[in-house]
């Protein structure tokens, strides 16, 4: 055990215990800290126009706050980036992220000096207990990558803005800085290709041990290590390469081609980070289900999926979901933010401890016949299509046909193959079986003869490269949209 490995042992045992001891007492830590947010917003603006004075319970709060997204929170963070105090949260935030929106465009979202903890302190916590539980602790010891946005930061009313990489990038302490790549220069670089290639550069011929970033981009930098190399796999490159950190897409369309990218060996931990907060991280490498953070001052409530964008759906808090069931995840934060749909689905897996998966986007289904297909849907019968038939998948994406020039209407599915299965046609009914399966609304549509089965499509290699550059969304943090319930995405890809 290398000299930093020893002075973290000690830490990282407590971080460990503290985990536990906080998912035995999720339910409690959740009503201590609506209160807390109640009582400390109190005097906000938010606050006033909500009476948080007079409100003591969930009941309460779910009444008196309504569900709202980025567009609902827009009037007060507007007065934000005026410059005003006291709107969301006291004072003013510490930072603002800057991400995007679908339907919002820019976002900027607050990130309070009470907020910080959450999102680096959790990143560093889900290491620490990895280290703690699984007794490897080399990565400390070589170097380690964070592949994200630019640490740069803007002033927005005074406040330092800039994604929330590159803010996070800004809180790594000083003694693990020296473990860090790429450089703070390359880091820097806007051009994702250009930037790719320089890190590169700086990182083949160095001792990486620990891998971190959205699967999609990290393949693009495995493989290009291989090239530059000649070598067959990562770690014949990095030997002591230990741990591959992700989250921001479900991981399971890339194992396959990442896993015979890296070589036998390596360990993988999930988190779930969001610029609204770090929500939830893998406690366990056996187990895939991510541990909710319930005590890192975020107050969550669940709503069925289904009833997302009704009038009044309902609201349960944690102490009230059930497993299995798709819900919208909303989040009140100590950032200021209120009953905020971040639009995402989750399924709960476990109940004791807390642990779930992100089973999709609310904003992100097929529904053209009524079929409601979400995004787990679809990766469950990618996943299921692979194991049957073989195959590796560099990207798809999923998009209604209403109105074909022959036939039933239908679903095509868009992929970009990094290997491509022997039977194409077996591989699409072992897709269509498995969304039959999962989907009965599906399998109804289909036995009516009111849909065909889906149809593959293949895109040609760097498709999805291609349409994400062209719309200016190479690297970094962005996502191909996994499904969706018109033909914008797929029109463009084309």
């Amino acid at each position: 055990m290398g000299w930093k490995a020893s002075l973290v042992s000690p830490f990282a045992r407590k971080i460990s215990q503290r985990i536990a001891h906080q998912a035995e007492t999720a339910l409690s830590s959740q009503e201590s800290i609506l209160r807390f947010l109640l009582a400390k917003a109190v005097h906000t603006d938010f606050g006033k126009d909500h009476d948080f004075s007079q409100l003591t319970s969930h009941d309460d709060y779910k009444h008196a706050v309504p569900i709202r997204d980025y567009e609902g929170h827009r009037s007060y963070i507007d007065q934000i980036l005026q410059g005003h105090n006291d709107v969301l949260w006291p004072g003013k935030p510490k930072y603002l992220a800057k991400t995007s929106g679908t339907t919002s465009g820019i976002k900027y979202i607050p990130i309070t000096k009470e907020s910080i903890p959450n999102h680096f302190g959790t990143a560093r916590n889900a290491l620490f207990n990895y280290m703690h539980l699984t007794g490897k602790s080399g990565f400390l010891e070589g170097k380690m990558i964070f592949l994200s946005g630019s640490p740069q930061l803007t002033k927005t009313a005074g406040i330092p803005t800039g994604r929330l990489s590159g803010i996070v990038n800004h809180m790594v302490p000083k003694w693990l800085k020296s473990n860090q790549l790429p450089s703070y220069q390359t880091n820097c670089i806007e051009d994702w290709e250009a930037k790719l290639d320089q890190i590169v550069e700086e990182t083949y011929s160095r001792d990486m041990r620990l891998i971190s970033g959205i699967p999609p981009w990290v393949k693009m930098y495995y493989e290009r290590l291989l090239e530059r190399t000649g070598t067959s796999t990562i770690r014949e490159i990095f030997p002591n390469f230990q741990v591959f950190v992700y989250g921001g897409v479900n991981y399971e369309p890339y194992r396959a081609s990442l896993e015979s990218l890296m070589g036998p060996g390596v360990d993988t931990l999930e988190t779930y980070p969001a610029s609204e907060g770090f929500i939830a991280f893998q406690d366990d490498i056996n187990d895939d289900g991510l541990l909710l953070n319930t005590a890192s001052g975020i107050y969550y409530e669940f709503v069925p999926a289904s009833e997302i964008h009704s009038e009044s759906p309902t609201r349960l808090s944690l102490a009230e979901v059930e497993l299995g069931v798709n819900y919208a995840i909303l989040l009140s934060t100590n950032a200021g933010l209120w009953a905020y749909d971040i639009g995402d689905t989750v399924t709960f897996t476990s109940l004791d401890p807390y642990r779930l998966r992100v089973s999709g986007r609310t904003a992100h289904y097929i529904s053209a016949f009524g079929e409601h297909v979400i995004g787990q849907e679809v990766e469950r019968a990618m996943q299921y299509a692979i194991a049957q038939e073989g195959g590796s998948v560099v990207e798809f994406t999923v998009a209604p046909q209403v109105n074909p020039e022959s036939g039933l209407p239908h679903h095509e599915w868009f992929v970009e193959w990094d290997r491509e299965p022997e039977d194409m046609g077996a591989f699409a009914q072992k897709l269509d079986h498995s969304l039959r399966q999962q989907n009965i609304y599906y399998e109804d549509l289909i036995k009516g003869a009111v849909m065909q089965p889906l149809l593959l499509q293949s895109v040609p290699k760097g498709g999805f490269v291609e349409y994400m550059k062209s719309q200016g969304k190479l690297g970094g943090q962005n996502k191909v949209p996994r499904l969706s319930n018109d033909r914008a995405i797929v029109d463009r890809l084309l």
